[in-house]
Formats: C-alpha cells, sequence, structure tokens
C-alpha cells in the first residue's frame, strides 16, 4: 500500500535485516521447523547472560540496570529478580543454584521495611514465586521439612509477604487499594482508585496459601474481591478498567482484554480450574460472550465504552497477547489460532510487540512504541503450541530469540527497546524477563520438560496429614508464569485444632530413628491425639518409617484416587480444556 513505502525508506537499514534474515535453525527453503534443541541452548545461554549480569551488577536490588550495569529498587525492596527468577533456573535443570538462592533469600529478604509496595505486584512476583519456589524445592534437591509441602521456610515468607498485603482489603466493598505500605498498611490519602486486575489477580496464589497454611483469609478476600467486580459488571456484561474501591463506582469506563483488565479474566479460568470451581468458569464463560459480541472485531479486539459497547480505541496493546493462550486453556483453539496469527503479524512487523499499535493505521501509536521484552505473545505460543503442535507458533519463538538478542542484548543483559521503530534502548531489564520471557519460550522449545508432566510420573509425599501425589502436571502459572502445583492444594486439608498436635506428632516421628524404643513407649499409651481413620492416613509409627524407608506397605486403596471432576470442563492431557458438549 502507499504508507508502507515512506516507512521503508525511513527504517534504518538494520531493522530490513532483523526482519529478513534466514537463521540457523530456522525453516529453510524445505520448511522445515525451527530446531528445538538449537533453540534450547539459545535460550539457555540468554537466562545466564542476563542472571549472571543481574548478580554481578544489581544484586541485592530489586532490578538490573543493563545499560550502565548496576541496579535500582523498582517494586519494593527484596531482590525481587532473584525471587522471580527462581523457578526458572529449575525449569533451566539448575538445581545447586536454585538450592543456593533459596539460602540467600531466606538470609536476606525482609518484609518489615517502609516502602509504598504494589500490591497487585508484590502478590505475583514476591507471593507467587516463592509459593511456586516453596512447591518446587523438594524437586529441586532442598532438604525439606517434615511437614513440607505444609510448611517450610519459603512458604513462611510467601506467608509474611502476602500478611503484608491484607490491610489493603479493608475497605466498604472488599476491594482492595492498589497500594499499601509493608510497615505501616494502607497510607492516609491513598487513592482508592484501583485497576480491575489490580482486584481480580489475587486467587490462585491466596487460595494456594489458604490451603497449605490452613488460613483461610486469604482465599476468603481474594473471593469477596472477585465476586464484587462480578457484581459490578455492567447491563451488557462488561467491566471497566478503574473503580473506586470505597464506593465501587466505575472511574475508567473502558472495557477491553488488555492493560488494567487482563489478569482478572485469566484467574477466573486458572482460578476455576486449580479450585475446580464451577462458578468462577461459568463467570468467565459470561465475560467471554460479552466481549465477543462487544470487543471482537476481524479477529482483532477493541477498547469499547463498558455501558454501550461503542468503540473507545481500536487499539491493540501487547499486554492482549495472552488472550489466544486463555482461549486454548478452555479448549477455544480455532479462535485462539486466529487471534495468535493476527498478533504475530505485528511482531514481524517491528520484530517485537509495541505496547500500543493502532489498528486500522497498522502502524505503532505515539509514546507508546517501546517492547520491553514483555513474554505475553510466547505465553499464548506455548499454550497453543502444547494443543497443536503447529511449527507455525514455533517460528514465533524462533524470531523472539532472534530479535531480542539482535536488538536488546548488551554487555551487561537485555535491555528494554525504547522505541521499536529505530531500535533505542531503555536502562531497564525488567524482572519478568527472567520469570517468565525466558520461561515460556524454553518451556516452547522443551517438550519433555517436567512441567509438561501428563501425569504419567508423580511423587508421592508422606505429610502430617496422610499421603497425597505431588508433581504429576496440569500445573497452573500465576500471571507471572510461576507455576502452582494443583495437587498440593489438597495436601494440607485438615481440623484447625488438630493441627499442633499433628506437627508434634510428626516431630517425634522424625525423631524415631534416634530413640524408637522410648518413643514407642509413649505414643502407645492413651493419649488425646488419635489417628484419623480413611484412606492415606498414618495409622501407625510403624507405617511411617515403613513409608520413610520406601519399603512397599500393603496398600488397602489404590494409590491415586481422585473425586471425580464436578466441572463442565473436564482437564484432558496436554493442558487443553474440553468442553463436555464437544
Amino acid at each position: 500500500g502507499t504508507r508502507s513505502m515512506p516507512f521503508r525508506l525511513l527504517v534504518p537499514f538494520g531493522l530490513l535485516c532483523a526482519l529478513l534474515p534466514l537463521h540457523h535453525g530456522a525453516p529453510g527453503p524445505d520448511g522445515t521447523a525451527p530446531d528445538p534443541a538449537h533453540y534450547r541452548e539459545r535460550v539457555k545461554a540468554m537466562f545466564y547472560h542476563a542472571y549472571d549480569s543481574y548478580l554481578e551488577n544489581a544484586f541485592p536490588y530489586d532490578e538490573l540496570r543493563p545499560l550502565t550495569c548496576d541496579g535500582h529498587d523498582t517494586w519494593g525492596s527484596f531482590s525481587l529478580t532473584l525471587i522471580d527468577a527462581l523457578d526458572t533456573l529449575l525449569i533451566l535443570g539448575n538445581v545447586s543454584e536454585f538450592q543456593r538462592v533459596v539460602e540467600v533469600l531466606q538470609d536476606n529478604v525482609d518484609f518489615d521495611i517502609d516502602v509504598n509496595a504494589s500490591v497487585f505486584e508484590t502478590n505475583i512476583r514476591v507471593v507467587g514465586g516463592l509459593l511456586s519456589a516453596h512447591l518446587l524445592s523438594k524437586r529441586a534437591g532442598v532438604e525439606v521439612e517434615a511437614g513440607w509441602p505444609c510448611s517450610g521456610p519459603l512458604l513462611r515468607m510467601a506467608e509474611e509477604a502476602a500478611r503484608k498485603l491484607l490491610p489493603a482489603f479493608q475497605t466498604p466493598t472488599g476491594m482492595p487499594y492498589g497500594t499499601v505500605n509493608l510497615l505501616h498498611g494502607v497510607n492516609p490519602g491513598e487513592t482508592p482508585v484501583t485497576c480491575t486486575a489490580g482486584i481480580g489477580t489475587f486467587i490462585v496464589e491466596f487460595a494456594t496459601l489458604s490451603s497449605l497454611t490452613g488460613d483461610p483469609v486469604f482465599e476468603d478476600v481474594a473471593r469477596v474481591a472477585l465476586m464484587r467486580l462480578w457484581e459490578s459488571r455492567s447491563d451488557i456484561g462488561l467491566v471497566g478498567n478503574h473503580i473506586d474501591v470505597l464506593t465501587g463506582k466505575w472511574v475508567a469506563q473502558d472495557a477491553g482484554i488488555g492493560a488494567g483488565v487482563d489478569s482478572y479474566f485469566e484467574y477466573l479460568v486458572k482460578g476455576a480450574i486449580l479450585l475446580q470451581d464451577k462458578k468462577l468458569m461459568a463467570m468467565f464463560l459470561e465475560y467471554n460472550k460479552a466481549i465477543r459480541n462487544y470487543t471482537r472485531f476481524d479477529d482483532w479486539y477493541l477498547w469499547v465504552q463498558m455501558y454501550k459497547g461503542t468503540v473507545s480505541m481500536p487499539v491493540f496493546q501487547s499486554l492482549e497477547a495472552y488472550w489466544p493462550g486463555l482461549q486454548t486453556l478452555i479448549g477455544d483453539i480455532d479462535n485462539a489460532m486466529r487471534t495468535f496469527l493476527n498478533y504475530y503479524t505485528v511482531w514481524k512487523q517491528f520484530g517485537g510487540l509495541p505496547e500500543f499499535y493502532n489498528i486500522p493505521q497498522g502502524y505503532t501509536v505515539e509514546k507508546r512504541e517501546g517492547y520491553p521484552l514483555r513474554p505475553e505473545l510466547i505465553e499464548s505460543a506455548m499454550y497453543l503450541y502444547r494443543a497443536t503442535g503447529d511449527p507455525t507458533v514455533l517460528e514465533l519463538g524462533r524470531d523472539a530469540v532472534e530479535s531480542i538478542e539482535k536488538i536488546s542484548k548488551v554487555e551487561c543483559g537485555f535491555a528494554t527497546i525504547k522505541d521499536l521503530r529505530d531500535h533505542k534502548l531503555d536502562n531497564r531489564m525488567e524482572s519478568f524477563f527472567l520469570a517468565e520471557t525466558v520461561k515460556y519460550l524454553y518451556l516452547l522449545f522443551d517438550p519433555t520438560n517436567f512441567i509438561h508432566n501428563n501425569g504419567s510420573t508423580f511423587d508421592a509425599v508422606i505429610t502430617p496429614y496422610g499421603e497425597c501425589i505431588l508433581g504429576a502436571g496440569g500445573y497452573i502459572f500465576n500471571t507471572e508464569a510461576h507455576p502452582i502445583d494443583p495437587a498440593a492444594l489438597h495436601c494440607c486439608r485438615r481440623l484447625k485444632e488438630e493441627q499442633w498436635e499433628v506437627e508434634d506428632l510428626m516431630r517425634e516421628f522424625y525423631s524415631l530413628k534416634r530413640n524408637r524404643s522410648r518413643f514407642q513407649k509413649k505414643t502407645m499409651s492413651s493419649g488425646p491425639w488419635e489417628p484419623p481413620a480413611g484412606p492415606g492416613t498414618l495409622s501407625s509409627p510403624e507405617n511411617y518409617d515403613r513409608a520413610r524407608e520406601k519399603k512397599p506397605a500393603k496398600q488397602k486403596i489404590p494409590l491415586l484416587s481422585c473425586p471425580s471432576q464436578p466441572f463442565t470442563s473436564k482437564l484432558a492431557l496436554l493442558g487443553q480444556v474440553f468442553l463436555d458438549s464437544s
């Protein structure tokens, strides 16, 4: 068209090259797909270039500044990049560094600090990162406590961080403030306007915390916030962008799937799967209809006025690129692929996704030309590739590795791309680059990673509350790509008042080896605690010991007894969900 000619003249020669080369491992003339082994190694090298730069130049600050080779605090003061990158280390197979970092975090991170923190960011990056690392620590060869996964140092840190966020939820509506002071709670005069995502993105982490610790408060506040948003939707079924948490009045009335709303929809789906909760899925499917009816045009999604449905911004935001991944999770593969391919054309135009892209004009929006190495399109590619095996999806992975290395790699890491038109860089490397972008790239190219487990292998763990199965797959990623093992939520269910007695008993069981005979006399005498009868319980110390020595004990019940899923969607292999009607 007429627009492309001047564009081509203005483009520095380097950009044309960035868009055109045939890379090693790229599809050749015969159309072969990118070689996954080659790109796995490239992604690993990317990770270590960035991670080592952070450790050398920026730790203990939150994030690396790659152009000046130093660090700065961004979201608090918690060595954030280290927490965010921890589970990526394990996914890349580095157990020794994982173990070292777990020690470092226990010694260095303190949440009793006079810092104003984003409730949303602290939850998804810090609480999410610590929970995921806690649940993966046994696999990483960390010596876990007797009560794991129902106790452990990383779980205590996650709980401590989450407790610091609870004061934000004390509002008339139950919808949280966006910012909280970690020492003093909500500051007097704090703005009551919070974005929708900042209200609806807690259920994955908070329900996991409640299940593991036995304290229901976290899941309760997360559910109330979700319900309040649901009750605040417009007559045509849409939610806006920002709401006043004191009055429940919408302040920004733009409805769409991108910035400010995105992870609310994501957490309805992921919360539904994680908690096997029909209501959450029904809420999402209602929204999904309204989103299709009012915001979708030609497999693009626009922004509309939440009450009238009139178009307010014909803009694609790079944050929206998570949507095809979410559609894949609910089994809507055709729509997912069509939207993914639209977004991929934008990537190919620029070698990255600009923050905003004007759909009718087919170009960037002023002041929004940057690409901070976001993961969303790669995340969608990972889900779609698991579901379809379509090599086109792998090509996005290849393009991402090549672009990011070519444009943003500097001596001290990888820098945010300030402007995709001339490749100017910004002095920032966001922690999500190591938490998400690199992780999803690696998982795209690593089909046999333990994260993709289809249930064929698992780990049986004896907890104080019976036997439980972990590591069988079906991981739910929080919105910072921290994987949560859904089975772990069933490991620690117990009655409150029994908890301390069970923990005492556990400590005694663990001293069994040293002190067996005295211990047996003590436990066999009639005490107040009766081991609960039923499947998977430890009715005697001998049983416990046998289990610990891994001798096959006689089992009356099958090892894997799963409740039948009440859900209208059944979770099938490869993380795909098929609706019953299909």
